[in-house]
């Protein structure tokens, strides 16, 4: 009778007759009608609030995730815990350990390994990606080790390697993977300015990362965009889009605002639906972004406005899974700015149909849960979703 799959009327009426108490003395315990208990039993009533779904679980003697058919100690932070071992244990490793020496593989197969690891995380598969991070950091030392030229192949292991961990809320292990990214990139205006598009993610909170952006931007820059390569616009843009995110998270308005300009300028160029350097850079991104910077100074309702027609561009469904999920924490996060918790809510889980490690395991999509459960007309699936992982 504790499956996900049971209604939460149907856990009530089975767990008051395990405590063999009827109708009425549940109904007279809680306050409420009989009626009250009968239409909850039978699913014509739903326990809208967190409150009440504690107050039945006291009374039933349980604890409210049990209520709901959860495990009351969830598995997920236990399991994030794990990742970030496994993690760290391959940022550590070193080949010097082995009495004989690994095989190589050949660049080929090493590239589409990385690439491999790249699509997993933009379909937002974080424990796959966890999997894979062990052999890949192995497989792109001993290619690199090899033959220099593969250093493209590290920058890229790196770079995933610090994606995931901004996900898993691991900055210092994230900035160690991102300084290797750039370490492997040196030379090499490109590879640099891919490092540090992960680099500025890490460090978003440092306005000293901002130099750093731009110094790689302008580096890779051509000198008429018009007539650039596309790919270098879109990672010149990239950059300064974190740039600008920097600006925001510092308080910076005015330059924020006159960097996202600037790339939304070159997201023109580069047009909707591509993915260059793994960045998603284009118009929509810019957009959006600019609701992200918005949120990041505290104008809740310029982003609301500007969220609203984000999501109906062209460009948002070809967007990686990914990137809309972490966007639409953000979203949530506005509307809680302006007090809207009921529609905080539903983009909140929209996020979680879209990419459920998200909103359930990344630690800021279980702050916004546990902000947007505690308000007092918060929707019962948030609620329930809030107990269930142990966050209210």
């Amino acid at each position: 009778m504790t499956g996900d799959r049971v209604p939460i009327g149907r856990r009530v009426a089975y767990l008051r007759a395990r405590r063999r108490l009827s109708q009425q003395t549940l109904a007279d315990r809680l306050g409420k009608s009989k009626s009250w208990v009968d239409k909850v039993e039978r699913g014509v009533r739903r326990l809208e609030r967190v409150s009440t779904i504690r107050e039945v679980a006291s009374v039933l003697r349980v604890d409210a995730a049990t209520l709901l058919g959860r495990d009351a100690q969830p598995a997920g932070m236990v399991e994030r815990d794990e990742d970030v071992a496994r993690v760290r244990a391959a940022l550590s490793a070193y080949e010097i350990g082995r009495d004989r020496p690994a095989p190589v593989l050949p660049d080929d197969q090493v590239a589409r390994h990385v690439g491999y690891a790249w699509t997993a995380y933009q379909h937002a598969r974080y424990p796959q990606v966890v999997e894979l991070i062990p052999s890949l950091l192995s497989d792109v030392r001993r290619a690199y080790a090899r033959d220099p030229s593969a250093g493209r192949l590290v920058v890229e292991a790196y770079r995933v390697t610090a994606a995931l961990l901004v996900k898993l809320g691991q900055a210092d292990l994230a900035w160690l993977a991102a300084d290797r990214a750039m370490a492997a990139a040196a030379g090499d205006p490109v590879l640099v300015g891919c490092a540090a598009v992960q680099l500025g993610q890490v460090l978003r909170s440092s306005g000293r990362a901002r130099s750093v952006l731009l110094a790689a931007a302008y580096r890779i820059a051509p000198s008429d965009f018009d007539s650039g390569g596309v790919g270098e616009v879109s990672l010149c843009g990239a950059l300064v889009v974190q740039a600008g995110l920097v600006a925001a998270r510092c308080g910076e308005e005015r330059v924020s605002g006159e960097l996202l300009d600037e790339a939304a300028e070159m997201a023109v160029r580069v047009g909707e639906g591509f993915d260059l350097h793994r960045t998603g850079f284009g118009p929509t991104a810019v957009e959006l972004a600019r609701v992200t910077a918005a949120v990041e100074l505290g104008d809740g309702s310029a982003a609301v406005a500007r969220h609203r027609q984000a999501i109906r561009r062209a460009g948002w469904g070809v967007l990686p899974v990914e990137h809309r999920a972490a966007y639409l924490i953000d979203a949530a996060r506005a509307y809680l700015q302006v007090d809207d918790p009921a529609n905080a809510a539903r983009v909140l889980l929209n996020a979680e149909r879209l990419a459920p490690y998200e909103v359930r395991r990344r630690p800021v999509g279980r702050d916004v849960l546990a902000e947007i459960a505690r308000a007092p007309k918060a929707p019962a699936m948030v609620g329930e979703l809030a107990l269930s992982l142990g966050l209210v």
